[in-house]
């Protein structure tokens, strides 16, 4: 192993949650000069928390570049590599079309997966076939990312540099 584990970053869900976070005033928010209607839900917190947990962020995202352009500077990130995914259905039914890609991407290295679309077809297929340990987490669209995901996600990561 090289490096330190991956942390593939989905942007709609885990980071913007489909619903508005609580405490968030009540309301039609300001538009954004970006003209994305929800970016708003980007918790800027989010950025340090996904910096403090000690892997190499990736984006993984339909956003590609654009998550760099937007959401990046809005969470305090640096530019992040994105992988690239080519059209095509997935190649087992059930399996999600990020699955195989972005095992190919980690190579073999740890990797913690954070989407809200990842099922236990996903953590079957990464368990049985990629070369070294993952965590494939699911998080709720309509929360977004929690304290509860942090804390599974860092005890795990903890868990691979011990």
């Amino acid at each position: 192993m090289t490096g330190r584990p991956l942390v593939f970053l989905d942007v709609d869900g885990p980071l913007i949650p489909l619903r508005a976070r609580p405490g968030t005033p009540a309301g039609v928010p300001p538009a954004d000069p970006s003209g994305h209607p929800l970016i708003h839900r980007l918790d800027p917190a989010d950025g340090a928390r996904l910096l403090a947990l000690g892997g190499d962020l990736v984006w993984a995202t339909t956003w590609a570049h654009t998550a760099n352009e937007l959401v990046a500077p809005r969470l305090g990130l640096p530019q992040l590599p994105v992988v690239s995914f080519e059209d095509g259905p997935p190649a087992v039914a059930g399996l999600h079309w990020k699955t195989i890609p972005l095992m190919q991407w980690a190579g073999g290295r740890p990797f913690v997966w954070l989407d809200d679309e990842v099922t236990g077809v996903d953590r079957w297929w990464v368990h049985d076939f990629h070369e070294g340990p993952a965590l494939v987490h699911r998080v709720d669209p309509l929360a977004g990312l929690t304290a509860a995901d942090f804390a599974a996600v860092g005890a795990w990561l903890r868990a691979q540099v011990a």
